[in-house]
């Protein structure tokens, strides 16, 4: 049984990550173990981002009621922090070095200045070498937070600067608990999208309240088992690129109005105004921005739909193996024996494996759609191409 987390501050977001809190709770309060460099790791949906800026909230504000502080901070306006999370495919080398500069600034009015990196492992060698001075070296009253999947997504010399948090990854029943809690939903459907999601909190949240999501997930599934020919592998090919880009376009849409809206208004422009010469330059860079966002969103639709096929295909072995007593696409386990009946284990490795492929493969800008036909030409023959 889980409870539902607590509403203390600064660590009323993070869930299901007692000992990782307690840790960092003990670095906050006492100099002598708090460490210069963190790097907190854990599969995707586990709390790294929540729980760096809790730390973060708790190391800047000045003592355990300054609560002003520490909403600051939580909210990302506070002046001693800096956070960086990309929305793109790599974090840029001169976002990390305004970032390696600006941590040599002293605080302006927390105890501590603090650094937290998001997605670190999207940075390139070049980029983490421009890391490296600034967390051999740090000020006194600076910290760094690093976040990452793994500590394996980084470079060796970044892991030798750091110490390394590992979080836990909740159970299903667990994250179910979570989100029924949160937003009220049926614990049936709770459950399904947290087994679904394979324990991704966030991901769970957004199945368990899009209905539309959670029925995207079961066509997209079901039309891969029906291809039978080449026929059906253009087609389905082509409709998860289709699904994939309305999907980033639902999500990205509405963000990127407001943020246009937001940039007119701070200028002066009245909407429906003549947009000046003079501001046609920041539209046009917010626009870059907002199309290089729309990229990595449909990028990570279609790894979403790649992991799905992952969860069935990995099903597939289990029931080959006779270790069927934890599915997680328990509603097309028919399906799925049958599949595995037909297959040797062999094949449906080699599926797995162009799978793994398929999500490199994407992240190096192969063109979505060739990449899965080929995945699926895969799914037909049992060979890769």
């Amino acid at each position: 049984m889980t409870t539902a987390p607590t509403a203390e501050l600064p660590w009323g977001d993070v869930w299901g990550q007692d000992a990782a809190v307690e840790t960092l709770k003990a670095a906050a309060a006492d100099p002598g173990q708090l460490s210069h460099a963190y790097l907190i790791t854990g599969p995707p949906g586990s709390g790294r981002a929540p729980l760096a800026l809790a730390f973060a909230a708790a190391l800047i504000a000045n003592s355990p009621d300054d609560v002003h502080t520490m909403r600051q901070v939580l909210a990302r306006t506070h002046s001693d922090l800096t956070a960086l999370r990309t929305e793109g495919s790599i974090i840029k080398i001169d976002e990390a070095r305004a970032m390696a500069t600006r941590s040599y600034l002293s605080p302006s009015a927390g105890r501590y200045r603090v650094m937290v990196m998001e997605d670190a492992d999207r940075m390139t060698e070049r980029t983490s070498n421009v890391l490296l001075k600034a967390l051999e070296e740090p000020p006194e009253r600076t910290v760094w937070i690093l976040c990452a999947p793994s500590d394996a997504d980084l470079l060796p010399t970044i892991r030798s600067r750091v110490r390394v948090l590992r979080l836990r990854e909740p159970e299903v029943g667990q994250v179910a608990a979570l989100i029924t809690a949160r937003t009220g939903v049926d614990p049936e459907v709770a459950e399904q999208a947290a087994r679904h999601a394979q324990r991704h909190i966030g991901m769970a949240q957004r199945l368990a309240t899009d209905e539309a999501s959670r029925r995207r997930r079961d066509e997209t599934l079901r039309a891969v088992l029906r291809v039978r020919g080449i026929g059906d592998v253009v087609e389905v090919a082509g409709q998860i690129v289709s699904a994939a880009t309305d999907d980033a376009k639902a999500l990205t849409a509405e963000r990127d109005e407001a943020e246009r809206a937001a940039l007119l208004r701070t200028v002066g422009i009245a909407d429906g105004a003549r947009i000046p010469p003079a501001v046609r330059s920041q539209l046009s860079a917010l626009e870059d921005d907002q199309k290089r966002r729309a990229t990595r969103s449909l990028r990570d639709g279609l790894d979403r739909v790649l992991t799905d096929l992952q969860s069935m295909f990995r099903d597939v072995v289990m029931i080959q193996y006779g270790r069927d007593s934890d599915l997680i696409n328990l509603e097309l386990e028919q399906d799925l024996r049958e599949l595995a009946a037909r297959w040797e284990p062999a094949r449906t490795l080699v599926v797995l494996d162009h799978l793994a492929a398929t999500r490199d493969a994407l992240e190096q800008n192969v063109q979505p759609t060739l990449a899965l036909e080929s995945l699926l030409v895969t799914f037909l023959s049992g060979r890769m191409p």
